[in-house]
Formats: structure tokens, C-alpha cells, sequence
């Protein structure tokens, strides 16, 4: 199994935050990796956040073919933020980690952002292609006001190699995976969480339903469909799928990944929708165990569970600060002022909902739609 530690916040916080509250729940992951994703920055990135960041880790021959690569389409760095390492024998160092943020090339400046998020999208994975067969060029994410730090080896250990515990780096949603190395190799990008143009899961557990999913995303002939070196990147891609390609709301992504019965669906009210739903998106259903935790694009935060429900998961907090979490004890660390009898634990038809700037939290039940 992984861990899962989310924060969602009105103010700025440190991920530091998140990687002691995974470092609580360290019998639930091996060290072998951490992903975070951060999500509304704060600090020097605060005035950018128009501005697209693009978070990679480059060798020296990555770099220079990434940087002649941008300068050729027309983005200009306007910013540059990198780690101040500190060096440990137990971590394998790049060359560079980096998350350059750039100006949009002119010819795209006047354009809709849907026109830029596509552009982000196909200038990532073009560098991910001329990097991944050499291991020149990780790209993890290309997009405003997002960035991703992803290296093998035990979290805590990692945040001091970054030096994030002397670093200002905050954000209002942050996202982190101790991972598990259990189905993989352990490889970058099998490293949760997963982002694909401003949305967002990370899952602890075993999507066994793996391969027709990969299988229907594929056909949908979206480039951005790909990858695939963790069983649970389809889930980032179903919801993307689902949101904006399909435009429904979020509270159906829980009626498309686990289905409800025939039966079960003639008690909503929407039950037409859901029948077509299930019928024409039946591919996408997960077979778990699985714990999924996510973002959208307005900062929505979500957690959902498959019917087997055999992965921990708590959300709870105060208001202005929820944290969903795969342990009680890691909610413990990262809000301990809460009242923990207001604690959610999402059960087989429950989708717990955060609302941005953590505002308010509900429990949206699929019986009842």
C-alpha cells in the first residue's frame, strides 16, 4: 500500500506539512518513492500565476535540449525556482530539478486558455518523448500555477534533500504520495500524484481493471492519454475525460468509477442520466481496492472509495483547513486542533467534497444523488 496525504487550505502552508504527517503513517509506505504536487503557490510564485510552470528533472544534455526546445516554440523563462540540495548518499541526485516559469509564446498570448492548456499539454509530452528513452528529461507536469517534485527514496529523507524544511516554497492545496513499491519498478513516472491540464488524483490501492480502462482512454484520441507506468494514472485521466472533455459535474465521476446496480439507480432522481452513464462508460468502472483523492481545476478537493472498500481514508479539519489522509494519525499531525468527531470516514457510496479555500466539506452520498 501508499499513503496519501492532502491539505487544503485558505492560506498558504508548507508542504513540510504533508510529508511529516506521511512520515506518521510510515508502516504504510516502503520509503521508495514521493510525489507532490502543489497546487494556488504562494512565495515567489504568487504573482505568476498566469504564467505556465513547467517542473522537470533534467541531466545536463536534458537541459540544453529542453531549453533550445522552448526557445524554439517562443516561450521565455520569466522566473526559475530550484532546490537547494543538500546531498545524501541514500539518494540518487540528478543533475537538475527545476520549474522554470515561462511567458506564453506571442502567438498564443490573445489565444483562449483552453487553446493554451492544449499547447502545455503537446510541448510536455514532446519533451517527455526526446527524454524518456535516455532518462535525459522528466517533465511532470506543464501548467499555471502547479508544481511537481517527484524522486525515489523515503519522503522525509527527500524533503530535507530538497531542503523544503528551510525552504518559503507554500501553496493552498498540496498533494503528497509515500509510495509503496509494489506492481512497478520503481520509475518517475510511476510516481503519484498524477496531473493532466488542472486535474489531479492520487490512489492507494490496486486498480486490477487496469488494462480495458487504458484500453477505452487510449481510443479517445486525446495525446494525453498515455503514459501508464502506474496503474492508477487512468484515474487523473478519467476525471479529466469526464470533466472537460464530457462537461459533467464532479459528483458523476463517482458514478462512472463505481457504478451503481440497476436497481440501486431507479432510486435518483437523475436516473436517466445515470443508466446512459453507466451504459456508454462502462469500461471506466474500477475494480479496487482503491482509495482516490483529487483536485479540480477550481480547487475542489474530493475523496471516493470503490465498493470493496479496503483502503483507510479520513478527511476531516476546520474550517478554512481539511486534510484527507489515508491514517487518522496523519490527520492528527496535520490539523490536531480539530474536533474529531466530525471525522469522515467515506464509505462505499460516499464522495467526500471540499469546497476551495476549504470553505466547507460535505458527504455527497450516490444513493441519493
Amino acid at each position: 500500500m501508499c499513503r496519501l496525504a492532502a491539505i487544503t487550505s485558505n492560506e498558504y502552508f508548507s508542504p513540510m506539512e504533508n510529508i511529516l504527517a506521511l512520515n506518521t503513517m510510515k508502516e504504510g509506505h516502503d520509503g521508495s518513492g514521493l510525489g507532490l504536487v502543489l497546487k494556488n503557490l504562494g512565495g515567489e510564485f504568487e504573482g505568476l500565476k498566469d504564467n505556465p510552470i513547467l517542473s522537470a528533472i533534467c541531466s545536463e544534455k536534458g537541459l540544453e535540449i529542453m531549453d533550445n526546445y522552448m526557445e524554439s516554440l517562443g516561450f521565455y523563462i520569466k522566473h526559475v525556482w530550484k532546490p537547494v540540495i543538500r546531498n545524501s548518499p541514500d539518494i540518487p541526485r540528478h543533475d537538475h530539478y527545476i520549474a522554470n516559469v515561462y511567458e506564453y509564446p506571442k502567438a498564443y498570448q490573445d489565444r483562449s486558455f483552453k487553446d493554451k492548456e492544449d499547447l502545455l499539454m503537446n510541448t510536455r509530452l514532446t519533451l517527455r518523448n526526446m527524454g524518456e528513452a535516455d532518462s535525459s528529461i522528466f517533465v511532470f507536469s506543464f501548467y499555471p500555477d502547479i508544481l511537481t517534485l517527484k524522486e525515489v527514496g523515503d519522503p522525509l529523507e527527500l524533503a530535507e534533500f530538497f531542503g523544503l524544511d528551510n525552504d518559503p516554497l507554500k501553496a493552498k492545496i498540496i498533494f503528497a504520495q509515500g509510495r509503496q513499491n509494489t506492481n512497478y519498478q520503481i520509475y518517475l513516472y510511476a510516481c503519484h500524484p498524477f496531473f493532466i491540464q488542472g486535474y489531479c488524483t492520487m490512489t492507494n490501492g490496486e486498480n486490477t481493471a487496469f488494462i480495458p480502462i487504458k484500453e477505452f482512454l487510449e481510443s479517445r484520441g486525446n495525446p494525453g492519454y498515455m503514459g501508464y507506468n502506474s496503474d492508477s494514472e487512468v484515474f487523473s485521466h478519467i476525471l479529466h475525460y469526464m470533466a472537460r472533455e464530457l462537461g459533467y459535474p464532479l459528483t458523476y465521476y463517482k458514478d462512472i468509477v463505481t457504478p451503481l446496480t440497476t436497481k440501486e439507480i431507479q432510486g435518483r432522481k437523475d436516473r436517466d442520466a445515470v443508466l446512459m452513464l453507466k451504459a456508454a462508460l462502462r469500461p471506466l468502472c474500477i475494480d479496487g481496492p482503491n482509495c482516490v483523492i483529487g483536485f479540480t481545476p477550481d480547487g475542489t478537493t474530493f475523496m471516493l472509495q470503490d465498493s470493496k472498500k479496503l483502503r483507510p481514508g479520513i478527511v476531516g479539519g476546520v474550517k478554512g483547513k481539511y486534510s484527507l489522509m489515508s491514517e487518522e494519525c496523519g490527520l492528527d499531525r496535520a490539523v490536531p486542533e480539530r474536533d474529531k468527531t466530525e471525522d469522515m470516514f467515506p464509505m462505499k457510496y460516499d464522495m467526500v467534497i471540499v469546497s476551495p479555500d476549504a470553505r466547507e466539506v460535505k458527504v455527497w452520498n450516490q444513493l441519493k444523488g
